[in-house]
C-alpha cells in the first residue's frame, strides 16, 4: 500500500482528514504507545488501516504519564504544558481536551542570588543586581560591536554559540551553569543542533530589559493550556479511547527480523506478523531487537547520548505558596534544576486547601543520584527546597518519586554523523522512525505531532509496504 491509498484533504477549517482506501489490507506494527504513536494509530484508525500498537508498558503515554495518588495529580516525565506555533498542532491538542483544560499565562522566574528573575534571563536584566546588570548589558553591547567588525569567530559548539549570542554575561551568570547541569555534560563537547529552539535576543529588548521596561521572550509559550483534571495523561487517554481495541500492552519488543517477505515482531514469547513497522521506541531498543545489524550500526546508536530524569512530587498542606508557573534554578549545589507547581496549572490536580509542587533532576544511570534510594533523594530536595525557601518542610505531607530512564536528547559532536548512519540503515532495510527517541531528535509534543501529520503528507513515500526490502 502506498500513500496514494491513504489520501489526505483538508476540510474547511484547513485540519488534516485521512482518507484511506487499504486495498489490499496491509497491517501495520506501530513499536511504542506514546504520544507519537498514539497519534499516528488515531490518524490511520479514523479510515480503517489495520494496525498494532505495541507497547512496552502496561499502560501507555512514555513521557506523558501522570500520577494521581492521596488526591494529587503529578506529571512524573516532567512538568509538561500545551503550546505551540503550529495552529493546526494546537487545534489538534485542544480538540482532544474538549471541555477539560485551563488556560493559563506563562509566571516562570529564575532562581539567581535570591533573587527571582524574570525568564527568560534576558528579559529580566532590570531584577539582578545593579552590578550583574550592567555586565550583562555591557558584555552584550561589546560583543555585538566585535561582531559587526568581524572580530568574533562563528560558534563550533553550544559553549561558543552562548558567547557569540548572548555575550560573556548573561552566558557565564545563567546559561552556561544552567544548560551543563541539565545536560549533565560539557557546553564545549555538545553540537549546536538545537539552538534554532533559542530565539535570539533583539537588542531592543536587551536594552529595554537592563532598564526595567516590560518585554517577553518566548512568546509562543506565554499562554498554555493544561487538562483541568489527570494532568497531560488526559491527552493520552483521549487518543487511547479512540484506538483501544488496536493497543496491546505489556508487549516488550525484543525480536525484530525480517521473514517471508514480512516482519516478525516478538517479546520472547509471542509472535507477531506485519507488512510495515513504524517504529517510536528508543533507537536504542530498537537496534538491539534487530538480529543483524553491522557492528558499525550498533556502535552508532550505542553512541547516541541522552538523559535520564527523576520526578520528585511534592504534596503541601496549604493551599498556595506562590502563583509561579515554574522555577529555574542554575546552582550547582542544589540537585534540582526546575521546578513546577502543578497547582497553579488547574486547580483540581490537588485536594482543596492543599498544593503541589514537582521537582526534576536530570542524570545519567551512573551518576549518584541515580542510584540513591528514593527516600534519600526525596528527602535531599525536600532539604534543599526548604534551604532556598521555596517550601516549609512541616507543610509536606505527600512525597513521591519515579524514574525514566529515556528523558532528554544530548547532541554531542558526534550525533550527526552517529544519526546518520543509523536512519540510513533504518531507511535502507524499511524500518520507518518517528519521535523523540525514535528519530533521536529534540521534539516537544507538538514537534511530535507534527512529525506524524508530514510523515503521512508526505509524497506517496511514507507508508508503503510493496516495495523490495533488505533483509536484516
Amino acid at each position: 500500500m502506498t500513500l496514494g491509498d491513504v489520501s489526505d484533504k483538508r476540510s474547511d477549517n484547513g485540519k488534516l482528514v485521512l482518507k484511506a482506501k487499504n486495498k489490499n489490507n496491509s497491517k501495520f506494527a506501530i513499536l511504542g504507545g506514546g504520544l507519537t504513536g498514539l497519534t499516528l494509530g488515531n490518524l490511520l484508525s479514523q479510515k480503517g488501516i489495520s494496525f498494532d500498537i505495541l507497547e512496552k508498558e502496561t499502560e501507555c503515554g512514555g513521557l506523558m504519564k501522570s500520577l494521581q495518588e492521596r488526591g494529587f495529580t503529578f506529571d512524573y516525565g516532567g512538568s509538561h504544558i500545551i503550546f505551540s506555533k503550529d495552529l493546526e498542532v494546537l487545534d489538534l491538542m485542544t480538540d482532544l481536551l474538549g471541555n477539560n483544560k485551563v488556560k493559563n499565562r506563562r509566571n516562570t522566574k529564575v532562581l539567581y542570588k535570591g533573587r527571582h528573575i524574570k525568564y527568560p534571563f534576558e528579559n529580566g536584566l532590570s531584577d539582578l543586581p545593579k552590578e550583574d546588570n550592567f555586565e550583562c548589558l555591557y558584555s552584550f553591547i561589546q560583543n555585538l560591536i566585535r561582531k559587526e567588525r568581524g572580530e568574533v569567530n562563528s560558534p563550533r559548539n553550544l559553549r561558543d554559540w552562548f558567547y557569540h549570542t548572548f555575550g560573556e554575561g548573561i552566558a557565564e551568570k545563567y546559561l552556561l551553569p544552567y544548560n551543563e547541569k541539565i545536560w549533565k555534560f560539557p557546553t564545549e563537547r555538545m553540537s549546536l543542533e538545537w539552538v534554532e529552539r533559542i530565539p535570539n535576543p533583539p537588542v531592543e529588548d536587551i536594552l529595554r530589559s537592563s532598564l526595567g521596561i516590560e518585554t517577553e521572550g518566548y512568546t509562543h509559550q506565554l499562554n498554555f493550556y493544561y487538562p483541568r483534571i489527570g494532568g497531560i495523561q488526559a491527552l493520552i487517554g483521549s487518543l487511547q479511547d479512540r484506538i483501544e481495541g488496536n493497543i496491546v500492552a505489556g508487549f516488550e519488543v525484543k525480536i525484530v527480523r525480517r521473514e517471508d517477505n514480512k516482519w516478525i515482531v516478538s517479546n520472547g514469547q509471542e509472535k507477531r506478523s506485519y507488512d510495515r513497522i513504524i517504529s517510536t521506541i528508543p533507537i536504542h531498543a530498537l537496534v538491539d531487537a534487530m538480529e543483524s545489524p553491522q557492528d558499525e550500526i550498533r556502535i552508532a546508536a550505542e553512541g547516541l547520548k541522552y538523559n535520564s530524569l527523576i520526578s520528585v512530587m511534592i504534596g503541601l498542606d496549604k493551599p498556595s505558596i506562590n502563583d509561579l508557573t515554574w522555577l529555574y534554578i542554575p546552582d550547582e549545589d542544589v540537585i534540582t534544576h526546575r521546578v513546577s507547581f502543578p497547582s497553579n496549572y488547574s486547580p483540581d490536580v490537588a485536594p482543596g486547601g492543599r498544593s503541589s509542587v514537582l521537582v526534576e533532576i536530570t542524570c545519567n544511570i551512573r551518576d549518584r543520584f541515580w542510584r540513591m534510594e528514593d527516600e534519600a533523594v526525596a528527602e535531599r530536595v525536600i532539604d534543599d527546597l526548604h534551604k532556598l525557601k521555596i517550601i516549609d518542610r512541616d507543610d509536606v505531607s505527600f512525597s513521591a518519586v519515579r524514574r525514566l530512564k529515556y528523558a532528554y536528547v544530548i547532541s554531542d559532536l558526534d550525533y550527526q554523523e552517529n544519526i546518520r548512519k543509523v536512519k540510513m540503515y533504518m531507511q535502507e532495510v524499511g524500518i520507518d522512525l518517528l519521535g523523540r527517541f525514535s528519530e533521536f531528535k529534540y521534539l516537544n509534543m507538538d514537534d511530535c505531532i507534527r512529525s506524524v501529520l508530514n510523515y503521512l503528507e508526505k509524497d506517496n513515500t511514507a507508508i508503503e509496504t510493496d516495495k523490495p526490502e533488505r533483509a536484516t
